[in-house]
């Protein structure tokens, strides 16, 4: 966690290699392929707020157990007031829920880090941040969707980083002390054009997945992140 600690502070590239890409069968020998990762994103599906249904609490607290890395829990869930804090109480690092899912965002973040963990909210690609802007003060991260959530290996969409321009803006100017997350679609030919729009948080599924060395994957993702960032330095 030091280490995590100090390259949020000198703002190295974070890259979070998504489970929902791995074999299900073997996720602890998958959680280890991935040694050098700053956080381990975890798509948590219900089946009603997308239309897919992954896993739940049970593995995550498996998987904690498993693993120093940092756990990133994206929550894409109906009722996150009712499910999100027990993900912190678990000892996920950072539980983010969609600004679509609930009335009360907020309430859901403040609870979220009274339970311990940071607060993310993420929103959908045609999601607009504008309504948002003003409650991103209570939150630790936003996570950017860039393709339309439910699934992995889809194309990434390049609009929705006005968002993170947008929220990088803010960031700079002093207003908000956030972590610009993406998620979606990220790979070598598309973690260039993220960084340059101000992404802290690269989330990489198939990208890492599907290399041979997916430690070796995070470790050049995280490479050609820097070299196109105006803001992130390894």
């Amino acid at each position: 966690m030091a280490d995590l600690r100090a390259r949020e502070e000198h703002k190295t590239p974070l890259i979070a290699p998504s489970i929902l890409s791995a074999d299900f069968a073997r996720l602890s020998d998958e959680v280890a392929a991935v040694a050098g990762a700053d956080w381990l994103h975890v798509d948590v599906m219900d089946n009603h707020f997308v239309p897919n249904l992954t896993l739940g609490l049970p593995v995550v607290e498996s998987l904690l157990k498993a693993t120093d890395i940092p756990m990133d829990c994206h929550l894409m869930i109906d009722q996150p007031e009712r499910w999100a804090p027990p993900y912190a109480e678990a000892g996920a690092y950072n539980v983010t829920f969609h600004a679509e899912a609930t009335d009360n965002p907020i309430g859901v973040a403040r609870d979220i880090r009274a339970a311990g963990a940071k607060a993310g909210l993420s929103v959908k690609p045609g999601t607009p941040l504008e309504p948002y802007l003003e409650i991103l003060k209570e939150f630790d991260t936003l996570l950017v969707m860039s393709v339309e959530p439910g699934f992995g290996g889809q194309k990434f969409i390049p609009e929705v980083l006005a968002k993170v321009s947008t929220a990088r803006r803010l960031v700079d100017a002093g207003e908000l002390t956030i972590v610009v997350e993406i998620d979606g679609g990220i790979n070598a030919d598309t973690i260039e054009q993220a960084a340059e729009a101000g992404v802290d948080c690269f989330v990489a599924g198939s990208a890492v997945y599907s290399a041979a060395d997916p430690a070796a994957a995070v470790k050049s993702l995280r490479q050609q992140a820097a070299s196109a960032s105006r803001h992130l330095t390894l």
